[in-house]
């Protein structure tokens, strides 16, 4: 059997001992690390920390748990071990504008992001013919003041039925209720345009454009009752000027929402981002 990789992340109050307690552990099992980091945030006393290792052949998840309880109940800490032998799964939410979903996909394809995507959710027919040539079920649920619930309910019996870890809102243009980001606080990421100013509404390039702004650029972001100003995991920020054309604003917007929303999901899933409050800790 090969040995098995482990990626273990913990958060506690900042306290002497911590990193040797659980080095100490996963020494006594013959883990080997692979990558450590940690990050000790001085404002709220909290200590960060994201572990990569090697536990030898035949160790299971469980074993790693048992051994490291003692440190885990030393000091307080949430944990969450993830195995790398366990592809994650996502569920990729769409409208009508595809570019960060094909880009997802291309992605994938060629390796950079090692998941499987379980489902395409959409509020539009738009999207159907690509899932079926890629064998991927495809869900069609158009939202309305009126069926808002009785839908965001049927997302959830996706998730639940397909065990997705991840739901990726990839310029899906729908609200999520407060209910429903309470319910999947944490596993939800979106993207959006971000200027400053910033512009809503219908057309953001466009509005950008008529204001002669000279930098445009892409948010991604946990999602949250408060409306696009969940926990910050990446973003990106590009040059223009006065003699592009609108269309050149929405190109170069698209290309950037595609680069960030793939380099968030891509640390989410390697475990790199960890909650800290209304802000995040990304381990490089």
């Amino acid at each position: 059997m090969p040995d098995k990789n482990y990626v273990l992340t913990l958060s506690c109050e900042d306290k002497p001992g911590i990193v040797a307690s659980v080095t100490t552990e996963l020494a006594g099992m013959d883990a080997n690390i692979a990558e450590s980091n940690q990050f000790w945030d001085r404002q709220t006393n909290r200590f960060f920390m994201r572990i990569a290792f090697t536990a030898a052949e035949g160790t299971t998840k469980d074993d790693v748990e048992r051994a490291l309880k003692p440190a885990i109940d030393r000091f307080d800490m949430k944990t969450t071990l993830v195995d790398q032998a366990k592809k994650p799964k996502i569920i990729i939410m769409v409208s009508k504008f595809d570019h960060a979903l094909l880009h997802l996909f291309y992605q994938i394809k060629v390796g950079w992001l090692d998941a499987d995507v379980a489902a395409i959710v959409s509020n539009h027919e738009d999207s159907r013919r690509f899932a079926e040539h890629e064998g991927i079920p495809y869900h069609v649920l158009p939202v309305s003041r009126d069926n808002k619930k009785e839908q965001e309910e049927a997302l959830l019996q996706i998730v639940k039925d397909t065990g997705a870890d991840l739901v990726i809102l990839a310029r899906y243009m729908q609200v999520l209720s407060d209910n429903l980001s309470k319910r999947l606080f944490g596993k939800v990421i979106n993207i959006h345009h971000s200027f400053l100013p910033s512009f809503k509404g219908a057309k953001p390039y466009h509005q950008a454009h008529e204001r002669g702004v000279k930098l445009i650029g892409a948010t991604a972001h946990y999602v949250t009752p408060d409306l696009d100003e969940g926990p910050i995991i990446e973003q990106e920020t590009e040059r223009v000027s006065h003699a592009m054309s609108a269309e050149d604003f929405v190109a170069t917007g698209r290309d950037i929402e595609s680069r960030v929303l793939a380099r968030a999901v891509k640390k989410h899933l390697e475990s790199r981002v960890m909650l800290n409050g209304h802000k995040t800790v990304v381990f490089g």
